[in-house]
């Protein structure tokens, strides 16, 4: 169904198209409005249950990535999420997840950012578009940098691993696959 050449989804999975995450008021319900590379979307859903679903899509529950979150980088208020770490998608909340005015930011999409007048963020996304925060500054760069914290512990973990079991795999084939 469309409504105002919005196209209305009952539910959706947070993708690498994904930018961001706002609430929307309509006819007296709140939903989420979906930003994407090519499109924006309603979805009769709160913003945080797109994150929690999109989170459990991909294998693990929010509290479980939140926790995650917390052991990794210390973060346990206004905590960056590693939805799916694989393929680069991790967001942030602007304010509480739990505010219904809490708008979720792709890290991966964010260009640039700037301040305004009135205390508000002004973030740029990599395909042009931009969004009006009602966050500081401050804020918003913070939240930016914890999410760059968290990418890069797990990159650096993701990699180490990789390197390990390439090490075991190389001694492996030195050894001419003998049965152990």
């Amino acid at each position: 169904m469309k409504v105002n050449e919005f196209i209305i989804l009952d539910q959706f999975i947070i993708s690498r198209y994904t930018m961001a995450v706002l609430p929307h008021h309509l006819h007296g319900n709140s939903y989420a409005k979906v930003v994407e590379e090519d499109g924006e979307y309603v979805v009769k859903m709160r913003p945080l249950d797109i994150i929690k679903r999109s989170c459990d899509y991909y294998g693990a529950s929010f509290r479980g990535r939140r926790d995650g979150t917390r052991a990794v980088i210390g973060v346990t208020h206004k905590a960056p999420i590693a939805i799916e770490p694989l393929n680069e998608i991790y967001v942030f909340p602007t304010i509480s997840p739990n505010d219904s005015r809490c708008v979720w930011i792709s890290h991966l999409h964010v260009y640039k950012y700037e301040p305004t007048k009135n205390d508000q963020t002004i973030v740029y996304f990599a395909n042009e578009q931009s969004l009006l925060l009602d966050v500081s500054y401050y804020s918003f760069m913070n939240q930016l940098y914890r999410t760059a914290q968290l990418r890069t512990k797990l990159s650096e973990r993701m990699e180490a691993r990789e390197r390990k079991l390439q090490y075991v795999f190389r001694m492996d084939r030195s050894n001419g696959w003998q049965q152990r």
